[in-house]
């Protein structure tokens, strides 16, 4: 029996998130840190629009972002 445990929320979508895109989440904190004035919603379609992200990932990216930052 394993103990490992299980990622939930925004962090489980990380491994298909740097699969898709080909850069690492944290290349993706450091171009939301350049919008981080913006609200989640606009931030999530900023990261559609100019990078071409799916809107679910878009979302995990932006919720986790805000969360370890307090916003």
């Amino acid at each position: 029996m394993t103990t490992a445990t299980k990622v939930k929320g925004p962090a489980s979508y990380f491994p298909s998130i740097e699969k898709a895109y080909v850069k690492p989440v944290d290349h993706w904190f450091k171009v939301l840190d350049s919008v981080r004035d913006k609200k989640h919603m606009e931030q999530v379609a900023f990261l559609k629009t100019e990078y071409k992200i799916g809107h679910g990932h878009a979302n995990a990216l932006v919720a986790y972002h805000k969360a370890r930052h307090g916003a």
